[in-house]
């Protein structure tokens, strides 16, 4: 028999490739975004409360009330926008479920899907496995913004829906609200969604105030705004997360979801309920995260890379175009194997896998892991 696969483009994750040759090779891991320190005590002291409680059978499939209540109240709070809890608040098993989800929602077979990239790699899989047909729109390097005369002229009578990333992974790029308005203007005459990654929302730098797009009025009306309690309070191994969107796209969002995971663990669900009564929790992540950017960014001027600190998100990337013409996956490997500093290859992230001679190192790590990779760094001969 043949095996006639419905992704044969796609193989291993890159981020499984790096983090396992970093663990063979012995060498720091500044690749997989996940972070290398525990969560607030109190968080897991939570847990344990409500699993001895006798909270371990299946959640509702949209999640526990209280979560969803709590959550709502939290978005009205940070962002200024109402949501019904009962009928537009989903919580789910991790941002790549409410992705996932969110695609198979609303593309059919031959729909077209707008992707920005480099984009993270689960978008297309996704919109692949739906029957739609991606379409990729480069971001514009080096600052990676939105380049919307690209997007316009990508947009046809197909076009289904809009992938949206910020703050955008791997560059750290913050939408601003010209570009909430150019969507909004792109989108208003059409029947086109909006996918919103926004699973960075509380690690933004230099005062920068995250922009969801819920708080665009048109916006709101058409987009499942997708989030991450993993990213945000240090568990991405919980899988959890929660996906916004009005009450006629989450009722089909909600079908889509119950094959795919139906419920998500009911202790991790009431420990964050009552941990998200505490503002602090996620109002002190920008500070907390900033001060291991710019430790991160500090050493980096040590080496021969070239850089701009990040706006979000908790990684960093370098260029070294003016250093070699190595592809940044060979570069990558041999950072790993050679020098001891595990990084990501951004080609990875393009349809085509461009090279644009850019490495992403992710700081999310102790501060004496960071200084030890940049003391690393900073004595390598990488380019001699």
């Amino acid at each position: 028999m043949t095996f006639d696969s419905k992704l044969p483009n796609v193989g291993t994750t890159i981020f499984t490739i790096m983090s396992k040759m970093a663990t063979d090779y012995g060498a720091i891991n500044l690749s997989q975004g996940f972070p290398g320190f525990s969560c607030d005590p109190h968080l897991l002291d939570l847990v344990y409360k409500f699993m001895n409680e006798g909270k371990n059978q299946y959640a509702p499939m949209s999640g526990i009330p209280v979560l969803r209540e709590i959550l709502t109240e939290k978005t009205k709070k940070v962002h200024g926008v109402d949501y019904d809890s009962e009928s537009e608040v989903t919580i789910v098993s991790g941002a790549t479920d409410a992705i996932f989800s969110a695609i198979t929602a609303v593309v059919k077979p031959g729909d077209e899907v707008i992707l920005l990239e480099p984009a993270y790699d689960s978008y297309a899989p996704g919109i692949i496995l739906a029957g739609g047909i991606p379409v990729f729109v480069p971001l514009d390097i080096p600052d990676f913004s939105v380049n919307w005369q690209r997007v316009k002229a990508a947009t046809t009578e197909k076009t289904r829906l809009i992938m949206v990333n910020t703050p955008h992974n791997p560059s750290g790029y913050m939408w601003t609200q010209d570009d909430l308005n150019q969507l909004a203007a792109l989108i208003q005459e059409r029947e086109i969604y909006v996918i919103s990654d926004e699973v960075y929302e509380h690690i933004t730098f230099d005062g920068r105030v995250h922009l969801s797009l819920m708080t665009h009025p048109i916006l709101k009306e058409r987009t499942f705004v997708c989030g991450s309690f993993g990213k945000t309070f240090h568990v991405t191994g919980w899988k959890i997360g929660f996906c916004f969107a009005p009450a006629e796209l989450t009722k089909e969002f909600r079908k889509v979801h119950q094959f795919v995971t139906f419920s998500t663990a009911t202790p991790l669900q009431y420990a964050l309920a009552e941990y998200l009564e505490e503002q602090n929790h996620y109002l002190e992540l920008p500070h907390f995260y900033q001060k291991k950017r710019d430790l991160f960014c500090e050493g980096l001027k040590g080496t021969d890379f070239q850089f701009t600190p990040a706006q979000g998100s908790f990684f960093q990337q370098v260029y070294y175009g003016h250093l070699s013409q190595e592809s940044d996956f060979d570069l990558a490997v041999r950072l790993t194997q050679k020098i001891g500093v595990a990084s990501i290859p951004i080609s990875v992230f393009f349809n085509n896998k461009d090279d644009h001679k850019i490495l992403r190192f992710c700081f999310a790590k102790e501060d004496q892991v960071l200084e030890k990779a940049i003391s690393i760094l900073q004595k390598s001969k990488l380019f001699k």
